[in-house]
């Protein structure tokens, strides 16, 4: 694979990994009742907007930590789908901190919310996932040279047995 054409993996991968993540933060935060099945049908013109605001902030905070991640990995061509969730969860976790207010006199962050936590945490693993499957996969196969087909040679005749 070209180098290009990696870097078209990895920007389309990112694209859906932040969707995802997205999704899962707007579904979680602002639709809590949804594990309500009572709740009724949702105007999906609103979901819509809603999931595209969630996709926006989610890019463009998780954007250089998560370009970090994938410098690492393909400098060291990691391709463990282990290593893209516990990398993904790590950026979530960041994502939500940098938006905390931190106090430097008690060396404390004031106003964590455990479950905006874990829900950031979540959203991390599942982008981790998600741009494993499209781009991780294939972390640092375009330094590979290209692999040449190997013709098999028919074998040679024997010899008749002599007699």
């Amino acid at each position: 694979m070209s180098l290009i054409g990696r870097l078209f993996a990895i920007a389309f991968g990112f694209l859906f990994a932040s969707l995802a993540a997205g999704l899962v933060v707007v579904g979680t935060m602002l639709f809590p009742e949804l594990s309500d099945l009572a709740g009724g049908p949702l105007d999906p013109d609103a979901l819509n907007i809603v999931l595209g605001f969630g996709f926006i902030f989610v890019s463009g905070f998780a954007l250089l930590p998560a370009l970090i991640i994938v410098l690492v990995t393909e400098a060291f061509s990691i391709r463990s789908a282990l290593v893209y969730a516990i990398g993904g969860g790590l950026v979530g976790v960041g994502c939500y901190l940098g938006l905390v207010p931190f106090d430097p006199g008690t060396l404390q962050f004031d106003g964590i919310v455990r479950r905006h936590l874990e829900i950031m945490t979540g959203a991390g693993i599942i982008g981790g996932l998600v741009y494993w499957l499209i781009a991780g996969r294939n972390a640092g196969l375009w330094r590979d040279p290209p692999r040449q087909p190997t013709a098999v040679a028919p074998p040679s005749p024997q010899p008749p047995p002599a007699a």
